[in-house]
């Protein structure tokens, strides 16, 4: 086997990535990692699986994700069944390579590091560019097949939320909270421009769900317990894809997957894994969230609103900073 990362190691991912793996598979892979037990091509082979489920087979997003989680709790799946639609097999593109492989090399960490998160968030979306012409409509059947999706995206393009609303919040409230969180941190109130983005003219129902994914993103640290680090970033998108195999986040963990397997850092990946499968679990086993009626929870403190929407905080085994500690000492 090639070292991890090398040109050689490369193209052994990109081979491994264009062949769907069976869920047995998967999760002897998994169950393998998590016991120390795999070889190199094991590591590789289950990094592998996450990209193409990411990038050429969004409807195996759950079978993949569930299998992988299977194997690593040793526990049954947990959530609702979701069905694997009969889609004929498919590759990632050889177009999208260079770029993935671009933002790999960009980044000093599995969360973009010289390049900032936004940056990767950014490059991330865009590498949705190198995908054939067909993979919208399989995203979005993917999405459909997910419980709670068709009535939430049936509601239309959700409305903007306002600053002038949160800011007239109680002290303590989830609106309060997430007006001092946006302007504490700089950030925007919905990360992303929509307009900007076109995700009006994305095929039904994947403009509504990037839009309210974006707009919700921020809303979720505070009410599934994710703090606003390198980690649970990692985590959330777990969280998200959970929720309704959100698109973005498994090709964001399919490049995170991939770094962590290719560096030379013990135990990366498994550290990688166990964050994004809680994670992952934390979405399936949560109540839809997508058409939650927020705007007449912003006056209620978190924790009730979490008990209203039958929200359990995100398990988090390790120091939520453990990342930014490791960089800082490095």
């Amino acid at each position: 086997m090639s070292a991890p990362g090398s040109t050689a190691w490369r193209e052994a991912f990109m081979t491994a990535a264009s062949v769907a793996q069976t869920p047995a598979a998967i999760e002897a892979m998994a169950r393998a990692v998590r016991g120390a037990t795999a070889s190199p091509d094991d590591r590789l082979r289950l990094a592998a699986v996450f990209a193409h489920c990411a990038f050429a087979a969004p409807e195996r997003i759950a079978e993949t994700w569930d299998a992988a989680a299977r194997g690593w709790f040793d526990t049954p799946d947990e959530g609702p069944a979701i069905a694997l639609l009969p889609y004929p097999d498919a590759a990632p593109p050889a177009a999208l390579w260079p770029d993935f492989w671009a933002l790999v090399d960009a980044a000093v960490d599995p969360v973009g590091g010289s390049i900032g998160a936004l940056g990767v968030t950014e490059r991330t979306a865009q590498l949705g560019a190198q995908l054939p012409a067909d993979f919208a409509a399989r995203a979005s059947a993917a999405c459909l097949a997910y419980p709670g999706v068709p009535a939430a995206a049936a509601t239309g393009f959700p409305d903007r939320f306002t600053m002038a609303a949160l800011g007239a919040c109680p002290a303590g409230s989830l609106g309060h909270d997430f007006y001092r969180q946006i302007v504490d941190n700089g950030f925007d109130l919905e990360v992303l421009d929509r307009d900007a983005l076109g995700l009006a003219s994305l095929p039904h129902p994947l403009g509504y769900l990037n839009a309210r994914i974006l707009q919700l993103h921020d809303l979720l640290h505070l009410t599934g317990g994710y703090e606003l680090t390198s980690m649970h970033e990692i985590a959330i998108s777990g969280f998200q894809m959970g929720q309704f195999g959100h698109g973005y986040s498994s090709m964001f963990l399919a490049f995170v997957m991939a770094t962590a397997a290719g560096s030379q850092t013990p135990g990366g990946l498994e550290l990688m894994l166990d964050v994004v499968l809680r994670g992952w679990r934390h979405g399936r086993r949560t109540p839809q969230l997508l058409d939650a009626p927020w705007e007449q929870l912003w006056s209620l403190p978190v924790a009730e609103v979490r008990a209203r929407l039958g929200v359990a905080p995100y398990d988090a085994p390790y120091p939520a900073n453990l990342l930014e500690a490791v960089a800082q000492a490095a």
